[in-house]
């Protein structure tokens, strides 16, 4: 039997229609949480909750296009008008164009400005607002390797991840007092969707991705989506009410 760490919480997760934010948010789920999910893809979403249910949980789907601020808040006012409460926050919504620093023209980086930094700011905007009116929470900004300098064909994508680590330490330094707590999970290389699909437009299946990639890899392997999940659960879960501030590398052994 599935011990319910998370019972009877409130999660918000931004971008939990793919990947490891669905992955996410399905296993809050099943430890007992009810889960907004902020997306574009509402068969993805609407699927996620059809699978929350078998978990003897709730969820709802809020079609959030993170290009508009409005629909951050919106995202948010309908957690509050669906479940009465915010305890945590997972912003795993991003975007990786291929682009580097001589080559990156103006619109590719306001795009991933928006929905990596901005869209993130105003939505943690709304989580703190929310939280604390509930008495404190848990905010996790979904990081990157990349933070710490980056590839040479993700410029802007390293700037905006290494803009998160900051908002983050911003965040823990200024609401600790109100128990509102924000660590960076800092993720691996993972074949999700987005990475698949990247890989296959440059001619590289997944197959020969995930070779060339345990061939650099410390640990011989890509991480899969639910190596993350135990850890997403413990920075939701009381068990980590006293953390908060704390970059949590989850990358086998990768550091760029």
């Amino acid at each position: 039997m599935v011990e319910k760490n998370l019972k009877d919480k409130v999660i918000v997760v931004s971008g939990g229609t793919k990947g490891v934010g669905r992955a996410a948010s399905e296993e809050f789920a099943k430890q007992g949480a009810k889960v907004v999910i902020g997306g574009r893809d509402a068969d993805a979403g609407n699927m996620a909750v059809r699978m929350m249910k078998t978990y003897g949980s709730e969820g709802i789907f809020v079609y959030t296009d993170l290009m508009k601020t409005e629909d951050c808040k919106r995202l948010f006012d309908m957690a509050i008008k669906k479940f009465k409460k915010i305890d945590g926050f997972f912003n795993y919504a991003g975007i990786t164009p291929v682009s580097s620093l001589d080559t990156c023209d103006e619109n590719t980086f306001d795009q991933i400005m928006t929905v990596n930094f901005k869209a993130c700011f105003f939505c943690c905007q709304q989580a703190v607002i929310r939280m604390r009116e509930n008495g404190g929470g848990s905010i996790v900004l979904t990081g990157s390797a990349h933070a710490w300098g980056g590839q040479k064909d993700r410029a802007a994508y390293a700037c905006s991840k290494g803009i998160l680590r900051t908002l983050m330490e911003h965040i823990a330094h200024n609401y600790a007092r109100e128990q509102i707590r924000c660590n960076y999970l800092t993720l691996g290389w993972t074949p999700t969707e987005g990475e698949v699909n990247l890989r296959n437009s440059q001619g590289e299946t997944e197959a020969e991705l995930r070779t060339r990639a345990a061939a650099v890899l410390p640990m011989g392997r890509m991480l899969e989506r639910n190596d993350y999940l135990d850890a997403l659960v413990y920075m939701m879960s009381d068990a980590s009410s006293m953390m908060t501030g704390s970059t949590f590398r989850i990358t086998a052994g990768e550091y760029i």
